[in-house]
């Protein structure tokens, strides 16, 4: 059992020593692939460059995605986060799937499909973390009061709304 207070905002819950270590494992691999790719978003490498222009979101799109696989990262090699991160991540990565199958291709400047192979691996992982850690996920969901519309529901603070 861990010892480390519970936050209302972030839910923990115990993993079994090998769940533990196959997470982490997870959460490690996803966080360098995105990780080695932020360079080239973020330096405007020719690469990166001619991708998002064959997709139509040179430079914003580049730039945004580099920014949000940047808080996947942050997220997912923090502990008390690393579920939202691997949320965040298989976004992300269903995105970049999408994108090579309807767009780019699999394979790309004669990589050998090997982009198309990392977004896929890194999907693996991140579902296999959001699937550890789906406790905490679960309990996040059950401790929103979301809002049924109705006059004078209760939105997401909890809160009478105004009439």
């Amino acid at each position: 059992t861990m010892d480390t207070p519970r936050t209302p905002f972030i839910p923990r819950t115990p993993l079994t020593p090998g769940a533990r270590a196959a997470s982490w494992t997870a959460q490690v691999l996803v966080a360098v692939i995105l990780g080695q790719t932020l360079f080239f978003k973020f330096t405007g490498a020719a690469e990166s460059r001619a991708l998002f222009e064959a997709l139509g979101a040179e430079p914003w799109g580049r730039i945004g995605t580099g920014v949000a696989e940047l808080a996947a990262v942050a997220l997912l090699l923090l502990p008390a986060t690393a579920a939202y991160g691997a949320l965040l991540a298989l976004g992300l990565m269903a995105g970049t799937i999408g994108s090579h199958l309807l767009v780019i291709g699999i394979e790309h400047e004669g990589d050998g499909g090997l982009l198309f192979g990392m977004a896929v691996a890194a999907f693996a992982a991140s579902a296999l973390v959001a699937w550890l850690r789906r406790g905490a996920i679960v309990a996040r969901l059950r401790s929103v009061r979301w809002s049924r519309g109705s006059r004078g529901s209760r939105g997401l603070s909890g809160n009478r709304a105004p009439e």
